[in-house]
């Protein structure tokens, strides 16, 4: 069965790169481009997992985390953080918050297919 990823991103060629490097590893990839988008596909298409930037229109990546933890749908998908804030409170507060990774952009491509398979149990 293939895994679907929701990535979470507003850059249109940072999605378009990401998409075609995770569709590239047999991942299914359903996609938002701000936090009110990203709250409606999560709960509509039941990703495996999410990868999200932080800042994005709608409310940031962070109030989009929590409000996922919030609803017994979404609570159990693991979330990714990949993001171009490398500033220590925000990844401390992904973290604390459950996220199972925070990547900083740019982002090395090996590392994210890693913390995709850790958050997928693979």
């Amino acid at each position: 069965m293939r895994r679907k990823i929701l990535l979470v991103e507003d850059n249109p060629d940072i999605a378009r790169g990401l998409a075609i490097r995770l569709k590239g590893k047999g991942y299914d990839i359903v996609g938002a481009r701000d936090a009110t988008v990203a709250m409606t596909m999560a709960v509509k298409e039941r990703p495996d997992v999410v990868i999200m930037d932080i800042g994005l229109p709608g409310g940031d990546g962070h109030l989009v985390h929590d409000r996922l933890g919030r609803n017994a749908n979404t609570a159990a998908i693991p979330v990714i953080f990949l993001t171009a804030r490398a500033q220590p409170e925000s990844m401390q507060r992904a973290l604390e918050a459950g996220a199972v990774a925070y990547l900083t952009k740019p982002y090395r491509a090996e590392e994210l297919l890693s913390a995709v398979e850790m958050a997928l149990g693979d």
